[in-house]
């Protein structure tokens, strides 16, 4: 007994003799190893509480990360190298992008009342960060690239700005602000203003951005309104104040995806005070190459004052038939309050709709160029009777002259003799229906379904019943008319534009006989106030919805390497949308063909 006695007081004086330095339930690696995770995690306070001096270590690391912001990653691997004197390492990685930086850094851990602890150095963080020192990040961006048009001038540049805010709590200066603003923003009201205030806490709300000459113009009378503050900054803005479109509100994404992708970088520790002291690593920017758009500076000026000039929602959608290039994509304030309609909103074409009956119709055999046709005042097909405008009657008469004159008995009947899917058909064929994703742009052609009753056939076949195109849509088409076939669409250089439709050739006759028949209505059919523009084809329509006490008006035309389709909402008849279209065509001097 006093052997066994023996022999268990030999082993507990060994088990205390090998786990002397250990006394904790923790370990030195474990703690080694939670500290670094916890870097990795950016959890400060976790990180800081594993340490001998949690306050300081806080305050440094908290500092680190906020000094680095949100755009470096850090990674760290922890290593206890040293288990008799209780030191190890931390491998730091920040990812930046597609770099990174590492460096290496000692820790020694110390036994606490509280278990093992880093020892709290700010060396820990880095081998040449002092007390009071932190980390900088900042990044090295080509700010300065353009975007460019398709001629290479500059569309938007970088230019320096200034945000004008409001304090909350000078609310009552609402009024004397809006006041001083509408000699550069006519739309500002004291409403609008407080709106701004609604459904948050925020102590103050930026009201505009001003480029510097409407600044001066205004400066006076807005730095005297109680309760205004300025703040200058930089921003991507269009070259001139009156070139925009819906067209250049993705760019900016393209744009800094591009500078972002050649950015350069830095990391400085710096002293409390922001004075850089050392270095810890960099990289040197790439070189960003401008940003080159289809979009034509002089043909969107040219199309923004066409629809300028008309009070109802008015757009303008222009395509190069020759490269799928968007050229100009125009649209009023009138139209603005919708969104960006002129690209994605769908309305019933009306009568420009019968380029694609008439080419559903020549490609099936169902009627030619030369065919005679029946234009009466009014006529019942399928139960539904379908009348032409103010009913005039031409009798029979060429197939030509039934397209330049809109004769919706004709093209009624013969969408009529067409299969149930004969308009999807040739529409997808000209790009109305297909679904594109054009970099920087949201976009929506339009709808054309199935006619699963003849009724439905009559009513699609003049562009009303469930047919619907947006004014990007009846352009694409044209453009697909223009080059006979269909034609993809594109916005910027080296982003390619993907889509369900694969490009289909249009039948050579029939881009022949639609052709001719469009320059027909120009030169003696519905579109005769624009028969000075030289050799312009194109069509009109007008397109009851609702109570069709205001239909829409629409002109599409081609004209050059120029196609573009025009629309007036609510404007009565297809006459607003050709005056549109003649003001926006006449003052250019080349459309590219």
């Amino acid at each position: 007994m006093r052997r066994l006695l023996v022999i268990l007081s030999v082993l507990a004086v060994l088990v205390g003799t090998l786990s002397g330095c250990f006394l904790s339930k923790d370990s030195p690696e474990d703690t080694l190893q939670s500290f670094a995770d916890a870097l990795q995690r950016g959890d400060v306070d976790a990180a800081a509480g594993l340490t001998d001096d949690p306050t300081t270590a806080r305050t440094t690391i908290r500092s680190i990360f906020d000094g680095m912001g949100s755009t470096p990653k850090l990674s760290v691997a922890a290593d206890l190298v040293d288990d008799k004197k209780v030191t190890g390492t931390l491998d730091h990685q920040w990812q930046i992008r597609n770099t990174n930086t590492a460096y290496q850094t000692s820790v020694v851990l110390a036994e606490t009342d509280s278990g093992w602890r880093v020892r709290w150095q700010p060396s820990v963080m880095h081998r040449q960060l002092r007390a009071g020192q932190s980390f900088s990040y900042s990044d090295d961006r080509a700010y300065r690239t353009p975007v460019l048009d398709t001629n290479a001038r500059p569309l938007m540049t970088w230019q320096p700005v200034t945000l004008i805010s409001l304090e909350r709590a000078q609310l009552a200066s609402a009024e004397t602000l809006a006041r001083a603003l509408r000699p550069v923003e006519p739309s500002m009201t004291a409403a609008g203003i407080r709106k701004l205030f609604d459904g948050n806490n925020a102590p103050r709300q930026t009201v505009i951005r001003l480029r510097e000459a409407d600044l001066e113009r205004v400066r006076r009378s807005v730095e005297s309104t109680a309760g205004v503050t300025n703040t200058e900054q930089g921003a991507l803005l269009s070259a001139t104040r009156d070139l925009h479109s819906p067209a250049m509100s993705g760019l900016e994404d393209i744009w800094r995806g591009a500078i972002d992708a050649t950015a350069g970088w830095s990391i400085q520790i710096v002293d409390n005070d922001g004075t850089p002291t050392h270095l810890v690593d960099s990289a040197q920017p790439g070189t960003t190459p401008p940003i080159r758009t289809s979009i034509d500076r002089d043909i969107q000026t040219r199309a923004q004052r066409a629809v300028d000039g008309e009070r109802r929602p008015a757009m303008i959608v222009a395509i190069s038939p020759s490269t799928g290039g968007i050229v100009a994509v125009a649209q009023n304030d009138a139209a603005d309050r919708s969104g960006a309609v002129s690209l994605t909103g769908l309305y019933p074409p009306g009568s420009t709709f019968k380029t694609i009956t008439t080419a559903a119709a020549l490609a099936a055999g169902v009627v030619q160029p030369t065919s005679q046709v029946p234009c009466p005042g009014r006529t019942t097909i399928e139960g539904r009777t379908i009348p032409n405008e103010d009913d005039f009657d031409l009798g029979t008469v060429a197939l030509p002259t039934a397209f330049s004159r809109s004769c919706n008995t004709t093209m009624g009947a013969l969408a009529n003799r067409l299969p149930a899917d004969g308009l999807t058909t040739m529409a997808r064929r000209f790009g109305i229906g297909a679904d594109y994703t054009v970099p920087g742009l949201t976009t929506v052609t339009g709808r054309v379904p199935v006619a699963d009753t003849p009724a439905l056939r009559v009513e699609n076949g003049i562009g009303q019943g469930t047919v619907t195109v947006s004014p990007f849509g009846l352009a694409l088409a044209e453009a697909s008319l223009a080059r006979g076939e269909t034609v993809t669409p594109t916005l910027v250089e080296g982003q390619r534009t993907t889509g369900d439709t694969e490009p289909e050739q249009i039948p050579d006759d029939v881009v022949r006989a639609l052709r001719s028949m469009m320059r027909d209505t120009v030169t003696r059919g519905t579109a005769t106030a624009l028969q000075d523009i030289p050799d312009l084809g194109g069509k009109t329509g007008t397109a009851e919805y609702g109570d069709n006490k205001n239909p829409h008006g629409w002109f599409a035309g081609i004209v050059g390497d120029l196609a573009f389709a025009t629309l007036v909402v609510g404007g009565g008849s297809s006459a607003p949308a050709v005056q549109v279209s003649g003001e926006f065509l006449r003052p250019l001097r080349s459309f590219g063909g």
